[in-house]
């Protein structure tokens, strides 16, 4: 893979369409539960295992066709979250270990994959910034449609936003695991800062 890849126009614009609409109307879609460096952004969490895929796409069925394409065959844990960013919103920058509340011993993820479902038109920033300790190795322009997938050992960070509208992307976390630490990963759950939802 190199340090990442990139897949233009990987999805039809109906279908990113009806996925912006279903992760906007979502109940679940509040004040992001990500750490500190996620400033100003939204979103929600589905962490599950491989063993759980089914009952993934049986509650997000919008979800189905980002995952056929997206999720590696040799990964067996998985850290999903929409991330809405929005004018003055950013990412600091960070290395993925969201499993890490889980099991305090996992490493960072083999790969990251994002898609990007809605980019402003007007966007200004944005852009997803990739870096190894001593350089950076990517600097990746958010388009519609584009699936990025990037090593879960690089340091990453989103430029600030400037923009009348939302700048909407589905990022997944994919892990694998031992057996030890596969055991203390949920099968399912979905992690929100939304009230008045059941999960």
């Amino acid at each position: 893979m190199g340090y990442y890849t990139e897949r233009e126009q990987v999805f039809e614009s109906l279908y990113l369409s009806e996925l912006q609409g279903q992760i906007q109307a979502s109940p679940y879609l509040a004040v992001n539960n990500l750490n500190r460096d996620f400033v100003g952004t939204k979103g929600f969490s589905v962490v599950f295992r491989r063993t759980a895929l089914l009952e993934v796409i049986r509650r997000f069925p919008w979800f189905r066709p980002y995952l056929d394409v997206a999720l590696l065959p040799d990964c067996n844990a998985f850290y999903l979250n929409p991330l809405l960013l929005k004018n003055g919103s950013r990412v600091d920058p960070h290395i993925d270990r969201s499993l890490r509340s889980y099991c305090k011993t996992i490493d960072p993820p083999s790969a990251v994959s994002v898609l990007y479902v809605n980019v402003p038109t007007d966007l200004d920033g944005g852009e997803l910034i990739l870096r190894t300790p001593r350089k950076q190795v990517g600097q990746i322009l958010p388009q519609a449609g584009k699936l990025v997938l990037f090593q879960g050992d690089l340091t990453h960070s989103v430029r600030a936003v400037t923009s009348t509208s939302s700048r909407l992307s589905l990022v997944c976390e994919q892990y694998c695991l031992d057996e030890k630490e596969l055991s203390d990963i949920p099968e399912l759950t979905i992690e929100t800062r939304a009230t008045r939802v059941k999960i």
